[in-house]
C-alpha cells in the first residue's frame, strides 16, 4: 500500500509514523472518481502549480475549504516563489494541522532565512505530532546556528517528533550549518533503542555531511555499522567510518567488507578505504572484487581506478581471469594499464584493442573503450573511436574516456594541443553529448584550457544548432563555458518554456494505486504509480508507456547502492524529448526502490527515471517521486548497464469516471 503524505515518511513496518493524508474536499459524483482529481478545484490548483502561477495561487491559501489550503500550501513546494514567503509564514498559524504541515513543509523547499523565527515560534505551540516533525524537518532546511542550538537540545514528546529532529540535524549538516552539539545529538541518536527513521537520518548525517572528524566516535559509529538490525543504517554507518582515523582502520574495514550479509553495506565499507595503504587492504580488495554480487564487485573496481596508486599490476593481472563482469573487467584494465612500465604496454594495448575490437555489445565495447585510457597513448585510437562511432553509448563513454586522461596529474604537457583539438572537435560534433561534454573539460579550471582557445565562437555556433528544451542540459554547459572563457560572471540561464501541459483526463484514469511492471532481461518490477503526489508526472510516464516508448530500451546508467537509472532513446543518458514537464516535490522521502524523475535541474524532467537500491535522502525535494517498486527488488539489485527493457505496461487502467466540486 503506498504511503501518502504526512509530514513525515515511514517505511511501513520499519517506522513507527504513518502520513497523513491530503485533505480531499467535498465531491458530488455519481460514482466514487478513480482519484481526487476528480475535484476541479484541486485539478485548477495543481494547473497553477504546473504553470508556477504564484499570483493565482494566492488566494487559495484563504479559500474557505481547508483542503484547497492545504494543497495550495503543497504547491508551492514546487513552485518555490519567495514572494509566497509571507503567506505561506501566515498558514503556519492555520487552525487544520494539515495546512499547518504543508506550509512548513513548503517554507523548508523555499530554504529562506527569514522563516526560522517563525518556525521556531510554532513550534513552541504545535501539538500535532506529524506536524511538529515536518517543522524540525523545514527547520534543518532553513535555520541558522539558532537552529543548531535548538536541534541539538530538542526533547522529543512522541517519535514522528524524534524523527523530525533527526531529518532536520540531516538538512542541516547538508548545508553546513551544524555545530559540535549537533554531532553529538547524532551520535546519541544512533542508539539501538532510537526509532529506525530516527537511526537512519543520524546515520545519513555522519555519512553525508562534509569535513566531519569522527574520530572521537569511533566505537559507537563502528557499532551500528556492524551491529545495528537495519542494513540501511549499516551501510550509512560503514560510510561514515571514512571520516575515523584509527589504526586499525583497516582492520574493521575489511572486515565489514568480507562479512556483511548485504552487499550494499559491504560495498559501502570498501569506499571508506579511501586513503588507506593498499598492502593493508589487498586481501579484502581482491575478495570484494570477487563478491559474488556484482555491484560490490562494481564498487570495487571503481575503488581501484579512484585510488590505483600503489596497486600491484601482478595482483590484478593474476585476477583478471576471474573477473566475469565487462564493467568490473574494464576498470581493472584501467588500472592495469595506468600501473604498467611503458615497456610492458607494448604488448598489453594490442590485447586490449582486440577485446575491444571483438566486443559485440555495445556496452561492452564502451567499458572496454574506457579501459584503454589507462594509458595516454592510446588517445589517438580513442578519438577515432568516438567520432566514428554508431552507438552514441560509444562515443560518450570514449569522450568520458578521454576528459579522464586529461585530467590526470602526469598527463603529458606534449599533448594539451591535441586534446585542446578534441574538445573544439566534439563541440563541433553537433552530438548533444560531445558537446556537453567536452564544453564542461573545456571550463574545468584545473586543466587551464582558457589559453587554448582565443577564440570561442565554435562554442555560440553549437549553442545556436541546439533545439529546446530538449536540448538544456547541453546548452547550460554551452553557456557556462562561454562565460568562463569570456571571463564574465555565469548567465542565469532562462527556464525552460511551458510546454506539455498535465493532461486531466488521462490523470483521471489513474487509480491512486495504480501499477505498471516493467519487464526486463533479469525479471519484472512491478511499481505502483503515485498519482495523487505527482499526477504531471505519473500521467507523462503512463503515456509514454501505451506509446512503447520504454520498449526495448536499456538501464544505461546503474550506480551500485544508489540508482538504476532508463528510460533515455540514445542509451547513454543524454536522451531526452522535445518537451519537459515540472518538477512535483511532496513530503515523500527516497527509501529503497522509489523511483523518481531525472532532470538536469529544476522543471527539466521528460523520459529518463530510476530506481533507488537503498535510502538517498539527499534527492528528498530536488528530484520528483512518482512511484515505488513493491515487487520484485531482488531484480533492481541485479540490473547492469545494458540490461534491456524488454516491455512496460500499465495494468488494468480505470476508465473516466465524471466528478464535480461543490
Amino acid at each position: 500500500m503506498k504511503l501518502r503524505y504526512t509530514w513525515l515518511l515511514a517505511l511501513g513496518t520499519l517506522a513507527s509514523c504513518q502520513y497523513l493524508p491530503l485533505q480531499r474536499s467535498g465531491t458530488a459524483t455519481t460514482e466514487p472518481a478513480n482519484n481526487k482529481f476528480g475535484d476541479i478545484t484541486l485539478q485548477q490548483i495543481y494547473t497553477l502549480q504546473d504553470e508556477r502561477n504564484t499570483t493565482d495561487l494566492l488566494p487559495y491559501l484563504s479559500n474557505p475549504n481547508s483542503a484547497y489550503r492545504q494543497h495550495a500550501a503543497m504547491a508551492f513546494a514546487s513552485v518555490q516563489d519567495t514572494a509566497a514567503l509571507q503567506a505561506l509564514l501566515q498558514t503556519l498559524q492555520d487552525s487544520v494541522a494539515n495546512v499547518r504541515g504543508a506550509s512548513a513543509y513548503a517554507l523548508g523547499q523555499l530554504g529562506h532565512r527569514q522563516a526560522e523565527a517563525d518556525i521556531l515560534e510554532q513550534l513552541q505551540e504545535e501539538q500535532t505530532p506529524e506536524v511538529q516533525a515536518q517543522l524540525l524537518e523545514a527547520l534543518g532546511k532553513v535555520g541558522t546556528s539558532r537552529a543548531a542550538e535548538f536541534l541539538a537540545s530538542y526533547k522529543a514528546p512522541n517519535p514522528e517528533a524524534l524523527a523530525g529532529q533527526a531529518w532536520g540535524i540531516y538538512r542541516l549538516g547538508m548545508r553546513q550549518q551544524h555545530t559540535p552539539q549537533v554531532v553529538q545529538k547524532a551520535i546519541e541518536l544512533l542508539a539501538p533503542a532510537t526509532i529506525y527513521e530516527a537511526r537512519l537520518a543520524a546515520a545519513h548525517f555522519l555519512a553525508r555531511t562534509p569535513r566531519l572528524d569522527l574520530t572521537q566516535h569511533r566505537q559507537q559509529v563502528l557499532n551500528t555499522a556492524t551491529s545495528d538490525k537495519a542494513p540501511e543504517i549499516r551501510m550509512a554507518a560503514a560510510q561514515a567510518l571514512a571520516k575515523v582515523r584509527a589504526l586499525d582502520k583497516a582492520t574493521f574495514l575489511s572486515n565489514i567488507a568480507q562479512s556483511d550479509p548485504d552487499y550494499r553495506v559491504r560495498l559501502s565499507a570498501v569506499r571508506s578505504m579511501s586513503g588507506l595503504e593498499f598492502s593493508e587492504i589487498s586481501r579484502a580488495i581482491v575478495a570484494a572484487l570477487q563478491d559474488q554480487n556484482v555491484n560490490t564487485a562494481i564498487a570495487t573496481s571503481e575503488f581501484l581506478v579512484a585510488n590505483n596508486a600503489g596497486v600491484p599490476v601482478q595482483m590484478l593481472q593474476d585476477v583478471l581471469p576471474n573477473l566475469l563482469d565487462a564493467r568490473v573487467r574494464s576498470n581493472v584494465i584501467w588500472v592495469i594499464l595506468k600501473n604498467s612500465q611503458p615497456q610492458n604496454r607494448v604488448y598489453l594495448n594490442p590485447r586490449f584493442k582486440q577485446q575491444y575490437q571483438n566486443a559485440r555489445s555495445a556496452y561492452d565495447k564502451a567499458h572496454l573503450l574506457k579501459a584503454l585510457s589507462g594509458d595516454v597513448n592510446n588517445y589517438e585510437f580513442i578519438a577515432e573511436q568516438v567520432f566514428l562511432a554508431e552507438e552514441p553509448v560509444i562515443a560518450t563513454t570514449g569522450m568520458d574516456a578521454l576528459i579522464l586522461m586529461r585530467q590526470q596529474p602526469d598527463f603529458p604537457k606534449r599533448l594539451e594541443p591535441a586534446f585542446a583539438d578534441i574538445f573544439k572537435h566534439a563541440v563541433a560534433s553537433g552530438d548533444v553529448a560531445l558537446v556537453g561534454m567536452a564544453a564542461a573539460a573545456i571550463r574545468d579550471p584545473k586543466l587551464n584550457l582558457r589559453s587554448q582557445y582565443s577564440n570561442f565562437a565554435f562554442l555560440t555556433q553549437a549553442q545556436e544548432k541546439l533545439q529546446l528544451p530538449r536540448d538544456m542540459e547541453t546548452n547550460i554547459e554551452l553557456q557556462k563555458t562561454i562565460d568562463y572563457l569570456s571571463g564574465k560572471q555565469e548567465t542565469v540561464i532562462p527556464q525552460n518554456p511551458f510546454t506539455h501541459p498535465i493532461d486531466w483526463q488521462l490523470v483521471k484514469t489513474i487509480h491512486p494505486n495504480q501499477q505498471v511492471v516493467v519487464r526486463t532481461e533479469k525479471g519484472s518490477i512491478t511499481m505502483q504509480l503515485f498519482v495523487e503526489d505527482a499526477p504531471g508526472s505519473v500521467a507523462n510516464f503512463v503515456e509514454l508507456t501505451q506509446q512503447g516508448f520504454f520498449n526495448e530500451l536499456y538501464f544505461h546508467r546503474v550506480v551500485p547502492n544508489f540508482v538504476a537509472q532508463g528510460g533515455d532513446k540514445r542509451g547513454d543518458g543524454w536522451g531526452s524529448s522535445d518537451y519537459s514537464i515540472r518538477s512535483e516535490f511532496t513530503p515523500l522521502h527516497y527509501y529503497e526502490g522509489y523511483v523518481g524523475m531525472a532532470s538536469a535541474g529544476k522543471d527539466t524532467e521528460s523520459n529518463q527515471w530510476f530506481i533507488t537500491h537503498s535510502p538517498a535522502p539527499h534527492l528528498d525535494g530536488r528530484y520528483t517521486i512518482f512511484a515505488k517498486v513493491i515487487d520484485g527488488m531482488d531484480v533492481v539489485h541485479r540490473l547492469e548497464v545494458g540490461d534491456k527493457i524488454v516491455s512496460v505496461e500499465v495494468l488494468n487502467l480505470q476508465p473516466v469516471v465524471t466528478s464535480s466540486a461543490r
